[in-house]
C-alpha cells in the first residue's frame, strides 16, 4: 500500500508543500491529499485590495494541482486525532474521516480579538475571503465622508489604512495604534510612512488602546470615543483551536510545537508549518506570522518528510525573518531589513523601488502557485523500504 500524506490547508505554506511533495517523491509509493475548504487559492496578502474595490483574480486549486497527481479534497476539517492517524473533515457530501501516514498541518490563522468586547459583532477583518468580501459590500454602500477606524499598527493594520485611504479619499480613514506608529522601523523608515500618512490624510491616534467596538464608534483605552462607521480589526493574529483540542503539544498560543526540523515534539508522523506552527528562528525567537515564516517552514518540512521517506539525511534550511516589507497604496512601499535581534537596521527602501520590490515577491508567489511542481521531473524518489508501509513508518520515525 502507498504512504499516504495528507496537507491541511491549501494557503501559501499547504500549496507550496503539497506541490514539491508531488515533485519529488513518486506516485508509486505515496498518495498526497490536499484538504481545504474553499475551492479557491486566496491570496491573504492581497486580501485589502479585495475588500476596497479591487479587482483580485482567484485561482481555482482544481486546476492549479490538475496533472500533478495530487488530490483535492474540498472539506472543512473539524479535528484531528494523532493517535488513530485520522482528520475529520465535513463538506458538502457530509461528515468524513481520513486515515494518513504522514500530516503536514497548514492550517493557518484567523483574526484575534483578544476578548475586547464588540469585536465579534461590530467589528471587520481581511484575514479571510469571506470576511473580506463582507467588509467590501459594506464599504461599497458608504457614502462620502463615512468614517473608516483600522485598528492595529502592524503591517496589516498599515497596508489596509493606506490601501483604503488611497482608493477611496472620499473616506475619512483613521488608524488607531496601541504605541507610537512605526515604533520598530528605523528613524528614516518611520518619517517615510508618517509622510505617506500625512500625503494620504490618515488620522493616526496613537497610543490608543481600542478595549470596546460599537456599532458606530470604539472607545479606547481613555475613555476617548472614536467615531467610526466602519470598524476593521488588525490587531492580531489566532490559529484555529483544533491543535490544541487534540493531544498534539501546542505552546500557549495554540500553534503547534515543532523541533528544528518543523515535526511535531509529541507525535514525530506530524508536521507543522505556517502560522500554527511554533518553531525557532535561528535567533532563538519564535517565528512571526508572516508569509516569509510560511515560505521557510514550507521548505524545511517538506525536505525533512522527504529526506526521512527515503532514507537521506534531513537537511535544515535557514529559518532567519529578514525584514517587513509594507505596502502603502499602490504607488508607495517600504521594505524595512532587520538584524539577526530583528531590530531594523538604518538602511531601508522606500518609494518606487520598493513598489517593484513588492510586486515582484507577489507576482513570484502567484506563479509558484500556478507551477507547484514547478514541472514535473523525470526521476522521482522511491522511498526507502516502499511498498511495506510497516517499514515507511519505521524509517519516518
Amino acid at each position: 500500500m502507498k504512504h499516504r500524506i495528507v496537507v491541511l490547508g491549501a494557503g501559501y505554506a499547504g500549496a507550496f508543500a503539497a506541490g514539491n511533495l508531488a515533485r519529488r517523491l513518486s506516485p508509486a509509493d505515496t498518495e498526497i491529499t490536499i484538504i481545504n475548504a474553499l475551492p479557491d487559492f486566496v491570496e491573504r496578502m492581497r486580501l485589502h485590495q479585495l475588500a476596497i474595490g479591487q479587482d483580485v483574480a482567484f485561482r481555482k486549486l482544481a486546476d492549479v494541482f490538475a496533472g500533478t497527481g495530487v488530490r483535492l479534497r474540498l472539506a472543512r476539517v473539524s479535528g484531528v486525532d494523532p493517535e488513530r492517524r485520522t482528520v475529520a473533515v465535513t463538506g458538502e457530501d457530509g461528515d468524513g474521516e481520513l486515515t494518513y501516514d504522514t500530516l503536514l498541518y497548514a492550517l493557518g490563522s484567523s483574526v484575534a480579538d483578544h476578548g475586547v468586547p464588540g469585536v465579534a459583532e461590530y467589528a471587520f477583518d481581511v484575514t479571510g475571503l469571506s470576511s473580506a468580501l463582507r467588509l467590501r459590500e459594506h464599504l461599497a454602500g458608504l457614502g462620502e465622508g463615512g468614517t473608516v477606524l483600522v485598528v492595529g499598527e502592524g503591517l496589516t493594520g498599515i497596508e489596509t489604512a493606506t490601501e483604503f485611504a488611497e482608493s477611496r479619499p472620499d473616506l475619512s480613514v483613521a488608524l488607531a495604534a496601541r504605541g507610537e506608529l512605526g515604533a520598530w522601523l528605523s528613524p528614516k523608515a518611520r518619517r517615510h510612512l508618517r509622510q505617506a500618512f500625512d500625503r494620504l490624510g490618515i488620522t493616526v491616534h496613537e497610543h490608543s488602546g481600542i478595549e470596546a467596538v460599537e456599532p458606530t464608534r470604539a472607545i479606547a483605552a481613555d475613555g476617548t470615543s472614536i467615531p467610526a462607521d466602519v470598524t476593521v480589526w488588525s490587531a492580531g493574529f489566532a490559529v484555529h483551536p483544533i491543535a490544541a483540542a487534540s493531544s498534539l503539544e501546542v505552546a500557549e498560543t495554540g500553534q503547534i510545537v515543532v523541533d528544528r526540523t518543523m515535526r511535531s515534539v509529541s507525535h514525530p508522523n506530524v508536521y507543522a508549518v505556517g502560522d500554527c506552527a511554533y518553531a525557532i528562528g535561528e535567533n532563538g525567537r519564535p517565528l512571526p506570522m508572516s508569509c516569509a515564516s510560511a515560505g521557510y517552514t514550507n521548505m524545511q518540512a517538506t525536505a525533512a518528510i522527504i529526506a526521512r521517506l527515503t532514507g537521506s539525511e534531513v537537511p535544515t534550511t535557514g529559518l532567519k525573518y529578514h525584514g517587513n516589507h509594507i505596502s502603502l497604496g499602490r504607488r508607495d512601499a517600504i521594505f524595512q531589513m532587520v538584524d539577526g535581534d530583528v531590530r531594523s537596521k538604518p538602511w531601508y527602501l522606500g518609494g518606487r523601488p520598493a513598489v517593484w520590490l513588492k510586486s515582484g515577491i507577489l507576482k513570484g508567489a502567484g506563479w509558484s502557485i500556478d507551477h507547484p511542481t514547478f514541472g514535473m521531473p523525470k526521476r522521482k524518489r522511491r522511498l526507502a523500504t516502499a511498498p511495506d508501509r510497516a517499514g515507511v513508518r519505521a524509517a519516518a520515525a
